[in-house]
């Protein structure tokens, strides 16, 4: 999402943007895609699934400097910016560093999301981490700059690897797009969006869920698709709380828009968010937050403000912060909703993209203040 964001947003402003992905179908080569509403050029790779997840795509290890090859050659570009120093972004830093071509890279790693759909026993995984964590240190050292969506994440990074002056940029959201709600409520609706895998702790928020008062009639929508589609379908039966959990499936921008609009709270129970695009959404729609006090959350949620921070995995605290939520008053209600839109505007992604663009001219950049809380002191 943000790489689709970003390359739509550098190309409104003017500039050449061509993305490399791997092919998720048949179609290979450049084509022009649209996305954001903005048409721009996409390299897709040869690719294979991995099949312990269930969309992860990848491109053969040992193809990849061949394809950036091809790549670097036919488009020439300026600068490069990867997402991932995985596979398509190893390879084209490797070949760009030959070119002298300027590199920036933003790290959106985080092993506990790889792990789960690995088949490693559990007392491997720590071994593992800390060879992926090298091998990543092993490509951020060949480019020019490094960024991570939050600042949490940025020193999270410099703590697991050797790399220094991490930026802090954050992926950056439309507010406009969103369209906030003030209508008085007329029921209690609990929102989480987001892939319906293991990192995420559905199956937390689900019983917390069970738990709630059941005069408060909440009810529970699950926006997203994932490889626990299923177990989580059977959990909200043996819970007791299908007749009121909806599990939509990937859906639409506006039927995404349309639930975000409509939703009493949005719940976040995940503990690896780097940032958390989805609880920047509902924000910008104006939304209550209750979400994991864990890596990133905290700077988007201040307890009493637009939301409130429960202790990761702990059932009884989730379903005590949402019950604060659906209980409060109207007018508590609104007061959330504003300063959730209130602190949304430091993410601006206009902002984003200007900071972005220095980085690739080689400038020095002064990290964005994007913990509202401290912006707004």
């Amino acid at each position: 999402m943000f790489s689709a964001r970003l390359a739509a947003g550098l190309t409104e402003r003017g500039h050449d943007v061509r993305v490399v992905s791997p092919a998720s179908g048949r179609k290979r080569g450049f084509i022009r895609e649209t996305h954001e509403g903005v048409t721009f050029g996409v390299y897709r790779l040869p690719s294979q699934r991995w099949y312990p997840h269930d969309w992860l795509r990848f491109v053969w290890p040992w193809r990849v400097r061949h394809y950036s090859r091809k790549i670097l050659d036919d488009f020439q570009p300026d600068v490069i910016h990867i997402q991932s120093h995985i596979v398509v972004g190893r390879g084209l830093t490797r070949e760009a560093v030959i070119r002298n071509i300027p590199v920036v890279a933003t790290n959106h790693f985080m092993p506990e999301n790889l792990m789960e759909h690995t088949l490693l026993p559990k007392f491997l995984r720590r071994t593992a981490a800390r060879i992926a964590w090298n091998d990543a240190a092993k490509t951020y050292h060949l480019v020019s700059a490094v960024t991570s969506p939050s600042r949490k994440a940025a020193d999270f990074l410099e703590a697991e690897t050797d790399i220094t002056d991490v930026h802090a940029v954050s992926c950056g959201i439309d507010a406009s797009l969103y369209t906030p709600s003030f209508e008085k409520r007329t029921e209690n609706r609990i929102l989480f969006v987001g892939r319906v895998t293991a990192e995420k702790h559905i199956d937390e928020l689900m019983k917390a869920v069970a738990i709630l008062d059941p005069a408060l009639d909440a009810k529970l929508q699950i926006v997203g698709g994932g490889d626990l589609m299923n177990q989580l379908q059977q959990l909200a039966k043996t819970l007791g709380i299908a007749d009121r959990t909806t599990f939509t499936g990937y859906v639409t921008e506006e039927e995404l828009h349309d639930a975000l609009t409509h939703a009493t709270v949005f719940a976040m129970p995940s503990i690896a968010e780097l940032q958390s695009i989805a609880t920047m959404e509902a924000m910008a729609s104006g939304v209550p937050i209750v979400a994991a006090d864990a890596m990133a959350l905290p700077h988007l949620v201040h307890n009493g403000e637009n939301g409130y921070l429960f202790t990761p995995g702990d059932v009884d605290d989730l379903a005590a912060k949402l019950t604060t939520v659906l209980t409060q008053t109207d007018a508590e209600t609104t007061a959330m909703k504003k300063w959730s839109l209130r602190y949304i505007a430091a993410h601006d992604i206009q902002r984003t993209l200007s900071i972005f663009e220095a980085l690739y001219r080689g400038e020095k950049v002064t990290d964005p203040v994007t913990d509202a809380s401290l912006e707004l002191s």
